[in-house]
């Protein structure tokens, strides 16, 4: 974690977008592969994202990316962006979103545990160990809520389930070496070289699935591009900056509540413009999540 204390702004800035914006993605991922590939449409989101902040920075910085940085920014982005993002996208062909959610909300153990066990960080607080446990029991009662208690399981889920799971190893473990992975001074460069080569690993999957060949304009619709497009500025540009940049100043504990919150905020929104029923397990589960984030917020081991 970066010694250098950011500026309450910036700070809560990007927690807001972490929160929000993330929670909102669920939704546009939704309405973009309704109509365009799952593995082109990431490539897209993370290839025009990262290659619009690589010329901001080209622009505006003075530091310039280099052949070992970005052969750093490829291990990051093939562990994280291609072997998490990636992997969760295939394994939702199969896997209803429900279960994904459930297998997903498990990630803020593992970045925990990481942390802790390889990347040298202090043991996780009491306050912190609890919070985690709620958070992860509230997302559970919310998932099962949202489905009826029912999972409907069958035996062509099981590799899909495995492949989320391994997912958010991926993720977590992508997402602590980038901390420390020598791609680049600046936090923004960094994170710019990450989603352009991210994009580009995500392009070759795409590529190697088949789906250019199968992909036509005309059937492409404005609801997928408007959806992409906001993934593009919102989901990377904002939201995985403001990621990559917490995990650098802030406990990784903090940074990875985002799991707990986003699920509740597309609720919200499935709420407030879709017309969607709230329940009064939906509201406890809410309750359970928020108190679970205050008490690893809220948590000061070291006088932060």
């Amino acid at each position: 974690m970066n010694s250098e204390k950011p500026s309450r702004l910036a700070y809560y800035s990007a927690y807001a977008a972490l929160y929000l914006i993330w929670g909102s993605t669920y939704l546009a991922i939704g309405f973009t592969v309704e109509t365009i590939p799952p593995f082109f449409s990431g490539s897209m989101r993370f290839f025009l994202a990262g290659g619009l902040l690589l010329a901001w920075c080209l622009l505006r910085e003075k530091e310039r990316p280099t052949r070992a940085g970005f052969a750093a920014a490829f291990k990051v982005a093939a562990v994280m962006l291609l072997g998490g993002y990636g992997a969760v996208v295939w394994a939702q062909q199969t896997v209803p979103s429900s279960v994904a959610a459930l297998i997903i909300s498990i990630e803020p153990l593992w970045f925990v545990i990481f942390d802790w066990l390889f990347f040298k960080s202090r043991k996780p607080t009491l306050a912190e160990s609890v919070g985690l446990v709620l958070g992860f029991g509230g997302t559970v009662f919310l998932v099962l809520d949202q489905s009826g208690y029912s999972l409907s399981l069958s035996g062509e889920h099981t590799v899909g389930m495995l492949i989320v799971l391994v997912a958010t190893v991926n993720w977590s473990m992508g997402a602590l070496y980038s901390r420390k992975a020598p791609v680049a001074k600046s936090s923004l460069l960094s994170t710019a070289m990450q989603m352009t080569a991210g994009g580009v690993l995500l392009l070759i999957l795409s590529a190697a699935a088949g789906e250019p060949a199968r992909l036509s304009l005309e059937t492409i619709s404005l609801k997928s591009v408007a959806a992409l497009a906001y993934l593009v500025v919102f989901g990377s540009l904002i939201g995985f900056t403001a990621f990559v940049w917490l995990l650098k100043v802030d406990r990784a504990s903090r940074v990875v509540t985002h799991t707990f919150v986003n699920p509740l905020v597309a609720l919200f929104l499935g709420w407030s413009l879709g017309g969607e029923t709230v329940s009064v397990p939906m509201l406890v589960s809410a309750g359970i999540i928020i108190f679970s984030v205050v008490l690893i917020t809220r948590s000061h081991p070291d006088g932060q």
